[in-house]
């Protein structure tokens, strides 16, 4: 990626313990490499846990606490998947709602692996679907952007 291409750009990572650690840490480099400004929001205290498939991996400092975060002070939000990753996010209503403000606010969401399900816990019965207006994409392990389109409008 171009240097500096994200210059002044704040990027929210969410994550809860069990994250798929290489999920987090090689587009977080990569965000870095372009002058992006980081954080690591999580409903952890202190540390949260990553994971390399099935054995802990290293634990990282939370940025900024999940109750304290808001999308107004961010660009965009990376979602990092992992499995137990994403299933704590889904029913933390902080947590879905943290997401659905960076759709409602039209900011980038990005999504990895078994990262879309708080997209998908995002939507009610009474909302229209977070990725509504939306152009998802996808790339690798052969998931067509399709998937996230009928996943949401399953809902």
């Amino acid at each position: 990626m171009e240097k500096n291409i994200l210059a002044g750009k704040k990027v929210a990572i969410l994550v809860a313990d069990g994250f798929e650690q290489v999920e987090m840490t090689e587009p977080r480099r990569a965000l870095e490499d372009a002058g992006a400004r980081t954080s690591l929001i999580s409903p952890a205290q202190g540390h949260v846990q990553g994971w390399k498939h099935f054995d802990k991996a290293d634990r990282f400092r939370v940025d900024v606490k999940l109750d304290d975060a808001g999308a107004q002070d961010f660009d965009a939000l990376l979602l990092p998947g992992g499995v137990a990753n994403p299933d704590q996010l889904r029913i933390q209503p902080k947590a879905v709602a943290f997401v659905r403000e960076f759709f409602d606010a039209g900011k980038p969401v990005a999504a990895i692996c078994h990262g879309l399900w708080p997209l998908i816990d995002a939507t009610t019965a009474s909302t229209p679907t977070p990725a509504a207006g939306a152009t998802p994409s996808a790339f690798g392990r052969g998931v067509p952007a399709s998937g996230l389109r009928a996943a949401t409008a399953a809902r």
